[in-house]
């Protein structure tokens, strides 16, 4: 792979079936561009310390924008923000359905997963990924601050509640 966009577009989710835009659905928030800052600090700190890696590197870096994306997907959901636009285009559950959003969002969650265990790195360097990927971006890391940041939106929050909340739903994630 010549760069990590590359890489992107030949590991896209793929899931041909009778529904008529359900792959579409899977794969335009990937597309849609971004800063894709997430991925680009890991594979610089991998570039950085171990260059030899960095191929091997850019199935964690895409597992990781892969979950960030979903995450995106749902925080736009009418149950949470309710946007209409992301990145200048227009939601998935806009442009499609609610129902489809969500699953599309799902479906990048746990293909996150996915990417990851198929990374051509030692089985014991998988699981650490996995399990640094599934703490941080779940229960008690992201999912924790985009629980956070809904039930507090329009309240008052004092500056632990703030800081909080935006070390689960951003930099854990980072």
């Amino acid at each position: 792979m010549q760069n990590f966009e590359d890489f992107l577009r030949h590991h896209l989710p793929k899931a041909p079936s009778c529904h008529p835009t359900y792959e579409e659905a899977l794969q335009r928030m990937l597309l849609a561009g971004g800063k894709r800052f997430r991925p680009a600090l890991l594979l610089g700190v991998v570039e950085a310390l171990n260059p030899l890696l960095t191929e091997a590197a850019y199935y964690a870096a895409l597992s990781v924008e892969t979950l960030h994306t979903y995450s995106l997907i749902h925080d736009d959901l009418p149950a949470m923000d309710n946007a209409a636009l992301r990145r200048g285009e227009p939601t998935l559950h806009v442009s499609y359905d609610e129902v489809t959003a969500i699953l599309a969002g799902d479906a990048l969650n746990t293909y996150a997963f996915e990417l990851l265990s198929n990374a051509p790195l030692a089985d014991g360097v998988k699981i650490a990924l996995i399990r640094e990927l599934a703490v941080n971006g779940g229960h008690g890391g992201m999912v924790l601050g985009q629980a956070c940041d809904c039930y507090f939106e329009n309240k008052p929050l004092d500056i632990e509640q703030v800081r909080s909340l935006h070390v689960n739903k951003t930099a854990k994630l980072i």
